[in-house]
């Protein structure tokens, strides 16, 4: 009977230690959700790249009629770090570049990084600091990002390049795992203000009032995503949006959908690879109504 004892005492001391190392084994797709925030010491790095390509568009309302083709890449590049001891509170910094065609140009346009004044541009476009806080220690999935971007290009009129607006974003994160592990639900709140001169008052031979078009406004999209992790290493997702640009004073405001879908693959114990599709399915007040190919790469040490 002591020797059973002894046996099943050791028996049970290897299956915790057992579950501890896999435990500990989980992927950074799996632990490192957009809701949890790094340690002290980790870095965080990613660059996603994201290609809108749209031939449709709302006119002032909601029906959709042909444009030209319209092409939209942007590289944002975001770089944190863990600086509390209780993994409460990263730093980080986020960069844009852009680049866009219009016309009927073709999708991968874009790649060619022109600027010739009449229907190519491109650029550095924001660069912002930013903050991640964990504000409760006992929902450790729930966190908010918040950002101040500013716009870095030259302001020039003509061909336009990305919004001329100093942006306050904040988002909010939260999700939850379920289903043993196997799903998880991700959802995420922002509010964003745009704050700059009103489109109205722009001085059209030296200024881009297309660029102006948010300013003194409210963007806020909802979003969620339902996860399935097919292994440690995979995950595949739908996610679905409902935004909102809201006038605080530039006397424009608008509205869309978007449906998407996707994937991510650890493809070593620090990188990961993300791909996904989105389509805007509804919208209104010359809403583009076009399909975004996106495609990230993540490193967390």
């Amino acid at each position: 009977m002591k020797k059973l004892s002894t046996l099943l005492l050791a028996l049970s001391i290897s299956f915790l230690g057992f579950s501890q190392e896999d435990e500990s084994q989980k992927s950074v797709i799996q632990e490192y959700t957009p809701s949890k925030l790094l340690k002290k010491g980790q870095w965080d790095i990613k660059f996603f790249n994201s290609l809108y390509t749209q031939t449709e568009q709302t006119d002032a309302g909601s029906t959709s009629g042909k444009i030209a083709r319209q092409n939209f890449f942007t590289n944002t590049t975001e770089i944190y770090t863990g600086v509390s001891n209780n993994s409460r509170i990263n730093v980080g910094v986020i960069f844009q570049v852009r680049a866009n065609t219009y016309n009927g140009q073709g999708a991968f346009s874009v790649f060619n990084f022109e600027n010739n004044g009449v229907d190519a541009r491109s650029g550095v476009t924001t660069i912002a600091p930013s903050i991640r806080v964990q504000p409760i220690a006992s929902v450790p999935n729930f966190s908010f990002t918040s950002s101040l971007y500013f716009a870095v290009f030259e302001d020039e009129p003509g061909v336009y390049l990305d919004k001329r607006s100093t942006f306050w974003e904040t988002k909010f994160f939260y999700d939850k795992t379920f289903g043993g592990g196997k799903w998880q639900i991700f959802t995420e709140a922002d509010f964003g203000f745009n704050f700059g001169e009103s489109s109205s008052d722009a001085d059209t031979l030296t200024e881009n009032q297309g660029e102006r078009f948010a300013n003194n406004s409210m963007f806020l999209p909802v979003s969620a995503f339902l996860s399935y992790f097919p292994s440690a290493k995979s995950t595949v997702f739908v996610n679905a949006q409902q935004a909102f640009l809201i006038d605080l004073g530039n006397n424009f405001s608008q509205r869309y959908t978007q449906l998407g879908l996707g994937g991510k693959y650890q493809l070593t114990q620090a990188l990961n690879l993300e791909a996904s599709f989105g389509k805007i399915v509804t919208g209104n007040n010359f809403q583009g109504l076009g399909q975004t190919f996106s495609l990230g790469l993540r490193a967390l040490f």
